[in-house]
């Protein structure tokens, strides 16, 4: 029996180019800024993005709130989506770490967007907490790896910038959304002052995630880093893993197909609904209705290898990634035949 994971794009392994480059790493102390590997990672982390720096930190949940507390001071607000990832799945750390107000407001990742953050911003008031921050996310996990383009982008920045906020981009999967519309990554970061993006997830690294922008603001999120303990001194050896994972960019519009191939198979199963059309990335969110329920789904598929997660009551979740076959995915749509209740 095959063992199949698509519980999430962060269950791959190193491979054996990556754990040699690891071993092979030169390294310093990165605390003193002296590891030459970090340094190579972040310079290239800063290209990619269009930015001026960058900063390796642990993971995307560390750099997204190193960004929330770089951006904004105690007492301030900060809009983002309801189902935002930095929202729904970072501990409440906002409120722990940067003393800051969430506003989550329903719809601010959608197509209706602009108008949706209109609506949110607040009139100058002593009564209400000054608002500093906007946090975008694209691929938007919980929207089942939505893509917001470029121009969605531009207009969520400016309206920002005019409400005098500073924006922040949980681009978790940036790559995926750039591959996706056929783009470059700083298509989409030329519309935030910071962005966010893992090494581990979809691109194959065991640890880490690079947070970039401006050289100020970069200062400012190393001191925060280093006040959470994010200061990793001989850190190159994870960096290596880094370097070799943004070499797996070109290939994630493989893992879109074999998304887009489960989608349009699950779409074929009694009590099961999903739109493939509306599968743009890496990511398959698909519904159990009538008598298939997300546990019952879920127990089918793991007495035949096939590891998924319930994404709500009756929802499950599939994440494609490097460690996935064409030949898995075949494995896949047989057993989805035979599924049906």
């Amino acid at each position: 029996m095959r063992n199949i994971d698509l519980r999430s794009d962060t269950v791959t392994l190193p491979s054996p180019a990556m754990r040699s480059a690891m071993a092979e790493a030169l390294v310093g102390d990165d605390v003193l800024g002296e590891d030459p590997t970090v340094n190579r990672l972040q310079e290239e982390g800063a290209r990619l993005t269009g930015k001026e720096a960058a900063l390796f930190v642990p993971s995307g949940t560390a750099g997204n709130q190193i960004a929330v507390l770089a951006h904004t001071g105690r007492g301030e607000e900060v809009i983002l989506d309801d189902e935002a990832h930095i929202y729904y799945y970072e501990a409440g750390a906002p409120a722990m770490l940067a003393g800051v107000q969430l506003k989550p407001v329903a719809g601010l990742l959608s197509e209706r967007g602009p108008e949706v953050l209109e609506r949110a911003l607040r009139p100058g008031d002593i009564h209400f907490p000054p608002t500093r921050l906007l946090c975008l996310e694209n691929t938007f996990n919980r929207g089942g790896g939505a893509v917001f383009a470029p121009k969605w982008m531009e207009s969520m920045y400016n309206r920002a910038k005019q409400a005098g906020l500073a924006v922040h981009l949980d681009g978790a999967r940036l790559f995926n959304a750039a591959a996706a519309c056929g783009c470059d990554a700083r298509e989409f970061t030329r519309h935030c002052d910071s962005v966010m993006f893992c090494l581990s997830k979809g691109l194959g690294a065991p640890v880490g995630s690079l947070l970039c922008g401006s050289r100020p603001f970069v200062d400012r999120a190393r001191r925060y880093r280093k006040a959470l303990g994010g200061g990793m001194r001989q850190a190159g050896i994870l960096a290596a893993a880094g370097l070799v994972a943004l070499e797996n960019i070109p290939r994630l519009v493989e893992d879109h197909v074999n998304a887009r191939r489960l989608a349009a198979a699950l779409a074929r199963v009694p009590g099961l609904e999903i739109d493939p059309e509306q599968v743009p990335t890496n990511i398959v969110v698909v519904r159990c209705t009538g008598s298939l329920t997300a546990p019952a789904f879920l127990q089918k598929l793991a007495r035949r290898g096939i590891r998924c997660i319930t994404f709500g009551p009756d929802t499950v979740r599939m994440v494609t990634h490097l460690d996935i076959t064409a030949e898995d995915i075949d494995y896949c749509l047989e057993a989805f035949a035979d599924i049906a209740p």
